[in-house]
Order: structure tokens, then sequence, then C-alpha cells
């Protein structure tokens, strides 16, 4: 493919041609008055004959019932020269373009984390990707009342289908796969299948889980009696805790964007993006609130000297999963151990501008998708939940050490939670005031 940089439109060249089938026609009117770029300009004007489209290019129009003259947000235009002075357009997806081959405002991209049509609606010009997962879909809409308004809809393929109606062809949709652990590789390629048919094979992303020591007999550690697992997280069998990766490798190998998701620590991301994943995922919140917390009462030993915190200390770990339900009489010295081991790598106490702000993974994976092999590799920043680590990973994107690399970022919440941060006091203060004059009053 050939040029993208907006200097000049394709139908100022002199003497080219349309490629005679009237059927083209209407398609190739699309392209005429787009930009492209000087250096493709002078290379079609010397060499350049006639002008056509490519069969994906009349498939994507006529999928995605795009007005007359225009082409689709999600793709930009690309151009191949073939024999005989014939240049072919094709519409190749790019989530980073906005319709008409014009480049979304910045590079840094939006997604959202719902499966709520009547929220998506507010949002979906504005977003490049949706991500949906089975809890978001069931628990947080159909079988959500409030969200489901009058129980309208009652499977995922509906949910979906009004999904994919409502966001149009500039979003990626990640789906994930109902049970990653159970079913078997044919049975997920069936499932994923299904998601294409829906979704079209333009946005569909399937989300596959990294899936730890879990495994379809020891799931149900999980989901009875007190729900804590027998193993610590980084033990168990191999083909357990690589399952996530061969899955998401497997998907690539047989068409599929992928989602690889729950990277929480920078040292899972060299090793997962060997999956080849199309998202790569940074979680932020409960690593950082989880963290705080363990610094504290390490803190309140250090300042006491009462063991009673490293006791405290221990129930913690035990419950989120830092330690096996196995190590709740493990000795509390040793516990110590292990969270100042934690701390110290997620930076703790390093300096960073606002302290600590939880995001030294963001940084380590913006790093490592610097020197990633795989162009079309997004980082997908995710989980940060609350009033003040929007602000951080915005004021984080400013840095000059990441400029490079925006356009491989890719920033997702909830609908409500992004719109938080479109305002401030001032807006109030400012409409207060505006609003009082205009209606005559001081």
């Amino acid at each position: 493919m050939l040029g993208n940089k907006e200097d000049t439109i394709l139908c100022s060249l002199g003497g080219i041609g349309i490629v005679p089938a009237k059927s083209d026609e209407a398609y190739i009117k699309r392209i005429l008055d787009k930009p492209i770029s000087y250096t493709l300009y002078s290379r079609l004007k010397e060499c350049a004959k006639i002008i056509g489209v490519t069969d994906n290019f009349k498939e994507v129009i006529d999928y995605f019932k795009v007005p007359a003259g225009e082409t689709p947000a999600g793709f930009r235009i690309g151009y191949s020269l073939e024999k005989d002075g014939l240049i072919k357009a094709d519409l190749v997806r790019d989530i980073s373009y906005d319709k008409n081959n014009q480049k979304r405002p910045t590079k840094v991209l939006f997604s959202a984390d719902s499966a709520n049509p009547y929220e998506i609606v507010h949002i979906k010009d504005l977003i490049a990707n949706l991500t949906c997962n089975p809890a978001i879909i069931y628990n947080l809409f159909i079988n959500n009342p409030k969200a489901n308004i009058h129980g309208e809809f009652k499977t995922r393929d509906e949910v979906m289908m009004e999904i994919a109606r409502v966001l149009g062809p500039g979003c990626d949709i990640s789906v994930e796969l109902n049970d990653p652990f159970r079913s078997s590789e044919s049975e997920m390629l069936e499932e994923a299948a299904k998601f294409k048919e829906m979704l079209g094979k333009w946005r569909v992303v399937i989300k596959v889980p990294h899936t730890g020591p879990v495994n379809a007999e020891n799931i149900e550690e999980l989901l009875t009696n007190d729900k804590q697992f027998a193993r610590r997280y980084y033990e168990g069998r191999n083909e357990d805790r690589l399952r996530g990766h061969n899955l998401a490798l497997m998907m690539k190998e047989n068409g599929y964007r992928v989602n690889f998701t729950l990277m929480f620590e920078p040292y899972q991301t060299a090793l997962a993006l060997q999956a080849k994943p199309y998202f790569i995922n940074s979680f932020v919140m409960f690593r950082q609130t989880q963290t705080a917390r363990i610094k504290g009462l390490l803190a309140a030993y250090e300042a006491s000297g009462d063991e009673a915190f490293l006791e405290q200390l221990r129930i913690f770990m035990v419950e989120n999963d830092y330690l096996s339900s196995a190590d709740k009489g493990l000795d509390i010295f040793k516990v110590k151990v292990r969270a100042e081991w934690i701390c110290n790598y997620r930076g703790f106490d390093r300096s960073y501008p606002s302290g600590f702000d939880g995001l030294d993974n963001i940084r380590h994976n913006l790093r490592v998708i610097k020197q990633c092999n795989i162009p079309d590799t997004r980082l997908i920043i995710c989980n940060f939940q609350g009033e003040t680590l929007y602000p951080y990973i915005d004021t984080l994107l400013a840095e000059k050490e990441f400029e490079d690399v925006l356009d491989r970022i890719v920033i997702t919440s909830a609908p409500e939670h992004l719109s938080q941060f479109t305002s401030s006091p001032l807006v109030l203060q400012f409409h207060r005031r505006f609003m009082n004059a205009a209606a005559g009053q001081k």
C-alpha cells in the first residue's frame, strides 16, 4: 500500500481514467476527492492510467451501507499499483481513521467498556473500540432491570446485534469467549465464527483472558466454599499457565484479531506479546489500591513493632491471592519479605511527578510496545475507576518519552466514568456567571 500524508487529492491527476465497468463508478467516485500524499501523487502521475477498487472495497461499502460519496470510519484508503498502469484502491481496517480517510483528532484513542446500547449511543462517535465480556453483558445489562429497560433484551446475541447497529463501522468490538476453560478449541472457534458473522469480519476482535493456573478441574475452587485457590497464582502446570497464550495464538492463526487481557504486572507483557495480539491490556486500579494497602500495613508494623499488622497483612494477601489458601499459617516474617518485594517491584517508593501513581506498569508496557515487532498491536489502558487515576494517565501520556508511541494507545472505561472527565468546577462557575448575566441578574 502506498502513501497516507494528506497533501493533495486523487482527482487532480490529469489523464487518469476509470475502470470501464459501470458497476464500479459509484465506488470510485468515493475516493476521487480524498486526500493522498504528494509522494503518491507524483508516482501515480507518472505511471497510472486507470483506477479501480478491490472486491474488499466494494464489500465494505455494501456491508455497512455507507452513504454515497463517503468512505467509512475505521478504514483508511490504501492504494496498490498493478500492471498496465492500473491502480486499485482498497479499504484497510484502521481504527485510527474517521470517515473519508481523515485521521481521528488524537493519536490516543478511546474505548468503552459496556454492553448497554442505551448508554453507548451517547459516546459511539467518540470511541474506536468497545469491550464487553460475559459479566458486562449479563450482570451489568441483561440481568439489570435499571439498565435493560422493560427487559427488552433477553439474550447475548440480541445485545450484540444491537450494539453493532448502534456503533457502525468505525468501532472495533472486542467480545470475550464464554468459557475459555471448559470449551475445546473447536468449540471456541465455532463461537468466534458466530461473532464474526454477527459483527462483521472487519470489526470483530476475540477477547482471550490469561488463564494463570486455573483449568477446567480446579476452577470450581473459585466458585464454591470460601472461593479461595489452593495454589499460589504462579504455581500449577505449564499447560495451564500458558493456556491463554496458546488460545490467543490459535485464534490469531485462524484469522482473528485478538484482545489478550488480564495483564497486571509488567513482567507479563513481553511473553504475552508472543501470542501476537491485536490488543494487549494494562490494568491499573486494583493493583494500585492493593499496593497502597500492603505498604500501609508494612509501614504500620515498622512504626509500632506490633505483629498484629503483619497478621492483617497475611489475611489481606491470602484474600487477594498474593498468597494461597494454604498460606493462612505462613510465618508472618516470610509474608513481610514477600510484601516488601511486591512494593519494591511496583515502584511504591520511586519518584514520579505525582508521587506513587500506580502507573509503573503503564510506563513499562509503553516502553515494551516501542520495541514490539508487531506494528498493529495496541496497548489498552484499563481498570482505572475513581476520580484521580485518569488525570494521572493523561499526564503520563503527555510525557515526551512516550510521544512516539501514542498512536498505539487505547484508553478504556465505562462511558459513565469517562464522561466524568469532560468537566471541571469552573464549568459550573462560568455557566452561573453567563446565564445569570443573560437573565439580567448580577
